[in-house]
């Protein structure tokens, strides 16, 4: 009997840290090993993340501590490793101010940062030997909880997916990653844009797949946070089906955009009462209510383009009506207007018929193990082809009227009608793969 209360006793303390450690709206991490500063938690090589800890390296992705010595408590020691490696923290749903301390005493480094399921925040940071750089982002986190009490329904693959557990995982990855120090600080003062849309926007959770949610961070400094809650396979209705939009008009706050892009999927829906100027407009005028009762500002984003050609190696317009049915709607409830249809059909024209193919998911059979068959998609897009887009979208937002522009990077610029080479995109590949194809087409 005593040793089951002295184990029901323990029990209550372990489970009062977590939920003390969960709570937290700050965190600071020293990585390495050595003396810690105030305030700090040490994390060695061997800190693996498990629940009750609530922090730590994700299992299988070995590390190393580089040492330098010094009297900078913070950069006598890194982690560093010769493949991508993530930590996660448990944390509250919300925006997180996120700072790394990158670089090494000795060598130099390269290191790129991806977010919750390939998010990407920070790209090739390079440090030389001896130098260190403080870098800081933003990075959503969210849970399929709504505080209706109902949930968002996930499908299988969501199930697994970085985006929707009730951690923050950061993947360091690159030629020489490095990592000194990281700090977590919950924040309630960023204007947050929510993400609507299908599989080319989704934060597709393992390559060869990609789409511009993901990629579009990379663009924007802090003081804005992307909240992508798009998902493979759906329409305007099912996604307000899934009560995804529920989530978001719990959250959203006046301030906040909540940017919608749909179409390939919904041209497929053959009901009496659907087509792109029955039901696609009339949901689309819902979701554009529904965001402006709350405050928020509503952006229509014309769907992306597929690959394909005529015989003049000029790209088709595959998605019908629909591309002008969202510009028309967003004339009539003066929203703003970014067109991805005409960007993406002037990017791929700028490629070319077959060069356009390496900015899709196009690989020949035994690129990846286990591929006995060649992938050959004209609808999603690898990492390369997400990274074009998302400055497409980019240069929309430039060219708008909406305040979020002034967060977009110093110096950004961009023309589809000149992409950026393939042979000089350089974002490393990270370590999940599924060589299933994401829903819809």
């Amino acid at each position: 009997m005593i040793k089951f209360k002295s184990i029901s006793s323990l029990s209550v303390l372990l489970l009062s840290s977590i939920t003390l450690f969960a709570q937290q709206s700050n965190y600071k991490f020293k990585f390495g090993s050595g003396k810690v500063p105030a305030g700090y938690v040490l994390v060695s090589e061997k800190s693996t993340f498990k629940p009750e800890k609530g922090y730590g390296f994700e299992p299988g992705t070995p590390v190393n501590v580089a040492l330098s010595g010094g009297k900078d408590l913070i950069k006598q020691s890194t982690i560093t490793a010769g493949q991508p490696f993530y930590f996660s923290v448990n944390v509250p749903e919300g925006n997180y101010k996120v700072t790394l301390t990158l670089g090494d005493a000795k060598v130099k480094t390269a290191t790129t940062v991806k977010a919750e399921a390939r998010r990407l925040m920070l790209e090739n940071i390079t440090t030389k030997p001896g130098e260190f750089v403080t870098k800081t982002f933003i990075v959503n986190v969210r849970n399929p909880e709504i505080s209706t009490g109902a949930m968002v329904k996930l499908n299988d693959r969501e199930l697994n997916s970085r985006s929707w557990d009730k951690k923050l995982t950061l993947e360091f990855n690159g030629a020489k990653p490095s990592v000194a120090a990281l700090e977590l600080t919950k924040v309630e003062d960023q204007v947050t844009v929510y993400l609507a849309g299908n599989s080319t926007v989704v934060d597709q959770r393992a390559e060869p797949w990609a789409s511009w949610g993901q990629m579009i961070p990379r663009f924007f400094e802090p003081g804005v946070a992307f909240a992508n809650y798009a998902e493979s396979g759906l329409t305007l209705a099912s996604f307000k089906g899934q009560k995804r939009l529920e989530k978001i008009l719990t959250l959203i706050k006046p301030g906040d955009y909540l940017f919608i892009e749909f179409g390939h999927n919904d041209q497929k829906m053959k009901g009496e009462n659907d087509g792109a100027w029955k039901s696609y407009t009339d949901n689309f005028k819902y979701y554009i209510a529904e965001a402006k009762k709350k405050g928020g500002i509503p952006v229509i984003v014309t769907s992306t383009s597929r690959r394909r050609f005529d015989e003049n190696g000029k790209t088709i317009n595959t998605l019908g009506d629909f591309p002008a049915a969202a510009k028309k709607v967003a004339a009539d409830e003066k929203v703003e207007l970014i067109d991805l249809n005409a960007m993406t059909a002037v990017l791929y024209d700028a490629l070319g018929v077959e060069p356009s193919k390496k900015a899709f998911v196009f690989y020949p059979a035994n690129t990846y193990p286990g591929q006995d068959k060649e992938l050959a998609d004209n609808t999603h897009f690898n990492s390369y082809g997400a990274y074009e887009l998302a400055k497409c979208v980019a240069l929309g937002i430039q060219q708008s009227n909406l305040g979020i522009k002034k967060f977009l990077v110093p110096g950004f610029s961009f023309n589809p009608s000149k992409p950026d080479a393939v042979t000089d995109f350089a974002v490393p590949p990270s370590l999940d793969m599924d060589l299933v194809k994401p829903a819809g087409n």
